[in-house]
């Protein structure tokens, strides 16, 4: 989540926005406050689909592995799914921005006086950084989540998500 928010952040603020210097904090903390939410809620709602599945789906998992697929190849459509998933929310933001609903930043800037057509590209950049954002540290998080069920011998490792369902419950 870290990198990717960083990234995409620095990416935006360097190419795109280009103001000088690109760390003036005007810019900079509400763009990364609006990435780090988003990554937040993407890469929390994936690896939650993704740990839930492979826990509900663990003995087609093993039968997968017993008919010789690999670790990845067991979990493909499980990672696509979990990758989805993280992706519902921003997807659906993106659907419905402009149409349905007005987003705070676009009413923000045109209560503040800024050109309309400027506040809606402005809206535009935001969607796509956070879409952009947020797909990578989702997939990131999942593509690791994943890999940490697995041991190099291509087995589950189920004590990884039962460990954490132990702390759950004490708790």
């Amino acid at each position: 989540m870290f990198v990717s928010t960083f990234a995409v952040t620095l990416f935006t603020l360097l190419v795109i926005i280009g103001n000088d210097p690109w760390y003036t904090p005007r810019y900079a903390i509400p763009l990364l406050g609006m990435m780090f939410g988003n990554a937040m809620n993407g890469v929390s709602l994936g690896l939650d689909r993704l740990t839930q599945t492979v826990w509900q789906q663990r003995a087609i998992i093993d039968a997968r592995l017993a008919l010789g697929h690999t670790a990845a190849q067991a979990i493909a459509d499980i990672r696509r799914d979990a990758t989805r998933s993280g992706m519902m929310p921003i997807i659906n933001a993106m659907a419905a921005a402009g149409i349905v609903s007005l987003p705070g930043m676009m009413t923000g800037q045109i209560l503040a006086g800024a050109p309309p057509l400027q506040a809606v590209k402005y809206q535009i950049l935001i969607m796509f950084m956070i879409a952009a954002g947020t797909g990578f540290g989702t997939f990131a998080a999942i593509s690791l989540g994943a890999r940490r069920l697995s041991d190099e011998r291509q087995r589950l490792r189920l004590d990884h998500l039962l460990q954490n369902r132990r702390r759950d419950t004490k708790s």
